[in-house]
């Protein structure tokens, strides 16, 4: 099994586990992602995902096999590019909290997996390369869009642009990361943060991570005030 899907308390845990291939995103490691995060949404004993790779690496992208491909069809139907985010994309559009322990490499759709989580916490082995690049292919599934947000344009045109590759202390630096931990301690300090927020009411996590996305969009701070108020008062009612 590509991936490992532990519960602790009410955290879940996925362990890439395909070290052969550093954790690549094959087609059958995405369809489990997609499928344990589905179940994850739907099962009111899961307060928070944590995501993690099996040493030495946390994800070296999307499967070779599969970009061969794509490049033999010139990209083909943009459908089959699309599956290869699937795995990612539906991490970021869970309702629930999310955390990404990065050990090792996080390249490519590697690190949009580290990136489509609400909180990155890197290991000192962590290494964050865009390598879209460096295989001659544009990036994509949204990697510009959150790189940007993350660590706004001038760091973001480093990385994605000049290549620049980001350790797990430059990375805690930047904003890309919360923090660098020590890698014997990664996935403890990553399941702490997790559980802290597991431990909030369902309805109270999910709400707050929505306002948290929808804020930056407001048109202004009144309107701002308006979107917390709302989910607010409906707090209050327990």
């Amino acid at each position: 099994m590509p991936l490992q899907v532990e519960h602790h308390d009410r955290v879940l845990v996925l362990t890439l586990d395909d070290p052969g291939k550093r954790n690549a995103l094959g087609v059958e490691m995405v369809e489990q992602i997609v499928d344990a995060v589905v179940a994850a949404n739907a099962d009111d004993g899961v307060g928070a995902i944590l995501v993690t790779g099996a040493p030495p690496a946390f994800c070296s992208g999307a499967d070779r096999s599969n970009l061969d491909e794509l490049h033999t069809s010139h990209g083909g139907n943009p459908s089959d590019v699309r599956s290869i985010y699937e795995g990612f994309l539906t991490v970021r559009d869970s309702p629930l909290p999310t955390i990404a322990a990065v050990n090792g490499s996080a390249v490519g759709a590697g690190f949009n997996l580290a990136m489509c989580c609400d909180m990155i916490l890197a290991g000192e082995s962590a290494r964050f390369a865009p390598g879209f690049t460096k295989i001659g292919i544009h990036p994509g599934g949204g990697h510009t869009w959150m790189l940007e947000r993350a660590v706004g344009p001038y760091n973001a045109a480093a990385i994605a642009l000049f290549g620049e590759i980001v350790d797990g202390r430059r990375a805690a630096e930047i904003g890309l990361a919360w923090r660098c931990v020590t890698d014997d301690a990664l996935l403890d300090e990553a399941l702490a943060l997790a559980g802290r927020a597991s431990e909030l009411s369902r309805d109270l996590a999910v709400a707050l991570k929505a306002t948290l996305r929808e804020i930056p969009w407001q048109p202004n701070f009144e309107a701002a005030v308006t979107t917390e108020l709302d989910r607010q008062k409906r707090s209050f009612g327990g």
